[in-house]
């Protein structure tokens, strides 16, 4: 819903730019007054449904954000949760690499995201790897399915009730 103030030909379309404006000519109001109060001030309120598109736009970029988040939480693999934001899919990747070096039936203790130690190897870095991309894929397939139904929406309140379903 957008409110639009109007007071001697001037709009605004917060309570703040109107208390500005009211303030000037000596009059203060709370930012809490109702339209009844602003009326006997001589303001026109009025209400007016905001853009279904504006309205699927927001929805689009909340159901990124849902994703986005998801992406980089903690993922489950050997009964523990192993942290995967950009940190550490850094350390991760360098103790590939160092495990690698080291050859075959190298292992390292890791702290895991339930602050646990692991000892791992690198296929099981490898396999939280693969774990995430197989969560990532999961998300975004869900994502597109939400994205779909925004753009299908025929009201407001069928724009708000789709979920990002995993």
């Amino acid at each position: 819903m957008i409110t639009k103030y109007k007071y001697k030909e001037k709009v605004c379309s917060t309570l703040y730019e109107l208390s500005e404006i009211l303030g000037k000519d000596g009059v203060f109001i709370p930012l809490s007054i109702g339209d009844e109060a602003l009326a006997e001030l001589g303001v026109t309120v009025t209400h007016e449904e905001e853009p279904l598109e504006v309205i699927k736009q927001r929805k689009i970029m909340e159901l990124k954000r849902q994703r986005d988040a998801a992406e980089v939480e903690p993922i489950e693999y050997g009964g523990h949760l192993y942290d995967y934001d950009s940190k550490a899919r850094d350390r991760i990747a360098a103790a590939i690499i160092a495990l690698d070096i080291q050859g075959e039936g190298a292992k390292i203790c890791w702290t895991t995201a339930d602050n646990e130690d692991a000892v791992v190897t690198a296929q099981d870095l490898r396999m939280i790897i693969a774990s995430v991309a197989a969560r990532s894929n999961k998300l975004h397939t869900a994502y597109r399915t939400a994205k779909a139904q925004v753009e299908a929406a025929g009201t407001a309140e069928e724009t708000d009730a789709v979920t990002l379903e995993l």
